[in-house]
């Protein structure tokens, strides 16, 4: 498992038709705060404030295709080059990081082949990096080249 040091909120809220909304930095939209967005926008606030990604490299919430399905993930960076880097799947706080989880991911890294693969729902944090066409559990984020 992987310790997230999360960052201090900076976040913008507003309430609208008596909902509460979030504005996404990335997307550069208001969104329904619901408790996996709250975990998407902390984690990628992590990524950028704590690891020091860079943020013109990061994708949130884009839609792909799964053979006859079409799925959006939740995270990806990408590396210098614009090839997929870290794939990140995000769950709300009291979803359980299991084998379900792990095996979506695992899909989704079929169309987005991504070194890294991480689960997270807030609380507890997994990744894996592939080497040599096995996926190895890591303890700690990669940092940014």
């Amino acid at each position: 498992m992987i310790k997230v040091n999360y960052p201090e909120p900076v976040f913008r809220f507003k309430e609208e038709n008596g909902r509460e909304l979030i504005f996404d930095f990335i997307r550069k939209q208001w969104l329904l705060l619901n408790e996996e967005e709250w975990v998407r926008q902390n984690f990628v606030q992590y990524l950028v404030q704590e690891m020091k990604y860079p943020i013109e490299l990061i994708a949130v919430e884009k839609e792909i295709q799964l053979g006859e399905l079409k799925k959006r993930f939740d995270i990806l960076v990408y590396d210098r080059n614009h090839q997929p880097w870290m794939l990140i799947e995000c769950k709300a706080g009291k979803v359980s990081a299991d084998e379900k989880v792990f095996m979506q991911v695992l899909r989704y890294n079929i169309s987005i082949p991504a070194n890294f693969l991480v689960i997270t729902n807030g609380h507890y944090t997994y990744a894996w990096e592939k080497i040599g066409g096995e996926l190895k559990e890591i303890v700690q984020m990669p940092l940014w080249k």
